[in-house]
């Protein structure tokens, strides 16, 4: 038994160090939170690797502003997303679920492998100025090493069936949870049309050069999904940022 558990804690200490930069990089020892004196107004001050922070000119998230999206023919997501065993982890600044290998994403000639999705509340994201209750990042890296980040929206609603395995039963800090069967694509909406622009990571070190493509239609979560989040993180989004020379293309 104490083989297993270490086995699957291993697991998700590797997906979290290889797949998320994303929610927090190992490598920068500065603590960092969403409130007080280690705020996102301060990240770029708690350690020199988050210089990106402040200084570069694309940092995410942004408010997509629908009229002034540019319609473009964009190439289809193309998701290969399939059931299989996954770890939810708590890692002091979200809930990361970590699928097992295999799940990919295509865009035109470009491959990505889903390294882990992950939640936020606000949404990171905005439409026309509105932040939606909750948003989940997935996260996917391609065999030249960078990253593409799939958002999808959520709406407070009906209650998430795929999301309930999680959501009943979420881990506090530094605990894992392990699902014998999950299937990530069971969360995407049947439209898959999106916008797309250039970014960053969200959290420290806040490094550009993320693809990131926000899904247009929304899905639900009900109001006691949201509060067992809320319950951990009652808010873990970073502000709004200048979309600067940036432009954001929308799929005809």
């Amino acid at each position: 038994m104490m083989k297993t558990v270490w086995s699957l804690t291993l697991g998700a200490m590797m997906a979290w160090s290889i797949g998320c930069a994303y929610a927090e990089n190992p490598a920068s020892h500065a603590h960092w939170s969403y409130q007080g004196s280690t705020d996102p107004a301060h990240w770029a001050d708690l350690d020199k690797a988050n210089a990106a922070c402040r200084l570069s000119q694309e940092q995410s998230p942004i408010n997509i502003d629908v009229r002034a999206a540019k319609k473009a023919p964009l190439a289809a997501l193309e998701f290969s997303y399939a059931a299989g065993t996954a770890e939810v982890i708590n890692n002091g600044h979200t809930v990361q679920v970590n699928p097992a290998a295999g799940n990919t994403l295509k865009v035109g000639e470009d491959v990505g492998h889903l390294l882990q999705f992950h939640f936020h509340t606000p949404s990171e994201e905005s439409v026309n100025g509105v932040r939606y209750p909750l948003v989940a990042h997935f996260v996917h890296k391609g065999f030249d090493g960078k990253l593409s980040v799939v958002a999808l929206l959520f709406k407070e609603g009906r209650r998430n069936q795929a999301l309930a395995p999680m959501f009943t039963a979420l881990p506090t800090e530094g605990k894992l949870l392990a699902l014998a069967n999950m299937n990530p694509g069971e969360l995407l909406p049947a439209d898959h049309s999106y916008f797309k622009f250039m970014g960053s990571l969200t959290t420290p070190p806040c490094s550009d050069g993320v693809r990131w493509q926000v899904l247009k239609q929304t899905a639900e979560i009900s109001k006691q999904q949201l509060s067992a989040f809320r319950k951990l993180y009652t808010m873990n989004a970073r502000p709004i940022q200048p979309l600067n020379s940036r432009v954001v293309e929308v799929s005809d």
